[in-house]
């Protein structure tokens, strides 16, 4: 079963956001991006709580503008999926999740070092240059199911 609803536009919207967000960062820095987005699916808590559907993710506007800098820039976003980032995101709707990023559902790629907060979330690693971050606890729970 699958840990979140999804159709083929959604494979292909994740596809297109791991490849933005980090193709630089290899397979595992964009498995790592695709959890996120799924998480935040997931997670009716925070700033997640009327997002349900892949793609209210993807566009998500908050403090006025949409969440992922990729959408925001558009020009990475709105190249095509290659069969290599579709492989990936097929695999995080379905099962994939690893730390730091498995009940991550904020990241961001700084210019220095990682603040060990973001907004008052804690962070939970680093992997080459992004940094993930969970919820503190106790205060989303649905970000830590299956």
């Amino acid at each position: 079963m699958a840990r979140v609803a999804y159709n083929q536009k959604d494979i292909d919207l994740i596809a297109r956001m791991v490849r933005a967000e980090a193709e630089g960062e290899g397979r595992l820095g964009m498995l790592m991006v695709g959890n996120v987005i799924v998480n935040r699916a997931k997670a009716d808590c925070l700033d997640f709580e009327d997002v349900r559907s892949i793609r209210e993710v993807i566009f998500q506007v908050q403090g006025g503008n949409f969440a992922f800098e990729a959408v925001q820039k558009g020009n990475l976003f709105y190249r095509p999926a290659r069969e290599v980032e579709k492989r990936i995101a097929r695999q995080v709707v379905k099962y994939w999740r690893q730390h730091p990023s498995k009940f991550a559902l904020w990241y961001f790629n700084p210019y220095g070092e990682c603040p060990p907060s973001w907004y008052g979330q804690p962070l939970t690693g680093q992997y080459k240059q992004h940094c993930y971050y969970e919820p503190v606890a106790n205060t989303c729970e649905s970000a830590y199911r299956y």
